[in-house]
Order: structure tokens, then sequence, then C-alpha cells
């Protein structure tokens, strides 16, 4: 992978389809892109990341947040690109429909959300550091983003860079998002596969970042 992403040759962020991604998404799919195990690590993250009691966005979100079943929040709005999978969601107390790779401007006030959450979905960003740029002004200072990705996707919608790295690149590629958006710190890398090392099962890595405003 290059030292920067301006390094990077436009072509990185096209994709096999280039089709309006409306047009791919139309038909709502109430499936799960992660097995069990995966699901139950970006539970974990939340549990641990998210303030209980937080105003929380989901972002790129489908029928199901992960969201800890215990945990109450003040309020949970998801962003995504199906209606019918966003009004099937149990844990949204608002929705909106928006495709951030044409519009990565997020139609909410500075400081709305104490945490955020991007599961396996960061891989279809064609302008990822616009997105995170204007997420970190949406979530409050000290805030958390959880990104988490699997080695599952839709091969055909995912950026062309996303297929070329392994694990280990993906994890760096992430980190090396949020540092070019400038305004998010404290940045980890995770590893939270149920079964590190072994055959079996999907893994389930992670980016976690804090969004630091300079104040």
């Amino acid at each position: 992978m290059a030292d920067s992403l301006d390094d990077l040759p436009r072509a990185a962020f096209r994709r096999q389809d280039e089709t309006p991604d409306e047009v791919f998404y139309r038909q709502p799919r109430f499936v799960t892109h992660i097995d069990d195990g995966a699901t139950d690590a970006v539970t974990q993250l939340y549990r641990e990341f998210f303030p209980a009691d937080g105003c929380i966005l989901d972002l790129m979100s489908s029928w199901i947040s992960h969201l800890p079943p215990e945990v109450p929040y003040r309020q949970v709005v998801g962003l995504g690109l199906n209606a019918a999978e966003l009004e099937r969601n149990p844990r949204l107390d608002a929705s909106v429909v928006q495709n951030l790779n044409t519009t990565p401007h997020l139609p909410f006030d500075d400081d709305s959300f104490d945490a955020a959450g991007l599961t396996v979905s960061v891989d279809y960003l064609t302008d990822p550091v616009a997105v995170l740029r204007d997420l970190g002004r949406v979530v409050v200072s000290g805030g958390p983003v959880v990104i988490s990705f699997s080695n599952r996707c839709f091969p055909s919608k995912a950026v062309a860079i996303w297929h070329q790295l392994t694990s280990a690149g993906q994890l760096d590629l992430v980190t090396q998002y949020l540092r070019s958006a400038g305004n998010w710190g404290d940045i980890q890398q995770l590893d939270r596969s149920p079964q590190p090392g072994k055959r079996g099962g999907d893994p389930l890595f992670a980016v976690v970042g804090r969004v630091s405003k300079g104040d």
C-alpha cells in the first residue's frame, strides 16, 4: 500500500460496478453479512466503546444495528441506503436514507452524537476521508467511531484498493482514512476475530478513533 492516500491513483477507489448505489441496494436484504461469532464481536466492541444513555449514529445502517440489547441509549439514528431495511431495524429511533458516495455531508448538526459505528461497510466508500471528516464534525469531542470489517463484501461494490490488501493492510488503510480526515486521534487497530489464527468462522477487525477537535 502507498505511504499516503495522496500517492494512490484515482482508480484505487473505483468499483467493478459503477452503477448508482441506489440501484444496487434497491432490493432490501434481510440477511446477516457476518456470522454469529463476528456479530457478537461487533456487539462487544459497542459495549466497550459506546457510552450508555448516549446518542449513537449507526452509519451505513441496515435492519440490524449490532448494539448490545441490555444497554439503553438516549437515541439511535441510522443512516443507510434502503428505507425498508431501516424501517425494520428495532433499535433505530430515527433514520435517514442517503448515499454517502454522492453526498458525503451528513445532515446533522455539529456535536449531535456521542459515538458512531460503521459496521462491515467502510470498503464501499469511494471518498471515505470526506465522510469521516464530516463524521468528526457531528460527533462530540472525545467521542469514538468504531469501524469494523471482515473478509466478506459485495465484491462488485467494494473499492479496488480493498481487494488488493490483506487484513493487516486493510487495518492500515482505514487508519490512514482517519488520519487523513484530520479530526481523529487515539486510533487503535483491533483484531477481535472469534478464532484468531484458526480456520473456520468469520474474522472481525476494527479501527477505533476518537474525535479531536483541538479544543
